[in-house]
């Protein structure tokens, strides 16, 4: 549904988190899902209006983030499930990331196709993620690992090891891959 919404108002997407590395890796359940998004102003203000006949958005949170290019939470009122919105960041990463979404059937409904993060772009920012929360979050590190043992000979290694040591995160990847071995 919330797809559905962007994608009629032209707001570029992608679907990333727990969601992410399910459907590049081993599925675990999750209470919320993520989604990367860069609006303009006027995408966003139209975005709040489209959720709100179903979702509880706090115009407040939403003006912070647009300001901070930060997060936002929509919640469903019916059955109290969270979308978690990510302003896309300004850094050369976050455009690449983005531009590399792939689309990607998901739900019940085979016939729509989301867009959601490459399996590349899911470890680099989970490990990001990990590295940022203190390294302590098993599920960061589970979800990382479980991406690199499924995609094992899929993925593209050059790109991996372009973006990691930028992002600060090439001596987690290195464990991460010599973990995955393992599995």
């Amino acid at each position: 549904h919330v797809v559905a919404i962007l994608e009629r108002l032209g707001i570029p997407y992608q679907v990333g988190g727990s969601l992410a590395s399910s459907a590049h890796g081993m599925y675990r359940a999750s209470a919320d899902v993520d989604l990367v998004i860069d609006p303009t102003p006027a995408q966003l203000e139209a975005l709040q209006t489209e959720l709100r006949p179903d979702f509880y958005v706090g115009a407040p949170a939403v003006a912070e983030a647009l300001a901070r290019r930060g997060t936002f939470n929509a919640i469903h009122e019916a059955t109290s499930f969270k979308v978690d919105f990510f302003l896309k960041g300004p850094g050369a990463f976050d455009a690449e990331e983005m531009r590399r979404s792939v689309r990607q059937p998901m739900g019940d409904e085979p016939a729509r196709a989301v867009l959601i993060k490459s399996a590349e772009d899911t470890v680099l920012r989970k490990l990001d993620w990990y590295r940022r929360g203190g390294e302590v979050s098993e599920r960061q590190w589970s979800d990382v690992v479980s991406v690199l043992a499924v995609m094992r000979g899929q993925l593209d290694d050059a790109y991996l090891d372009r973006w990691a040591p930028e992002l600060g995160v090439a001596d987690l990847l290195a464990r991460a891959r010599h973990e995955a071995e393992t599995l």
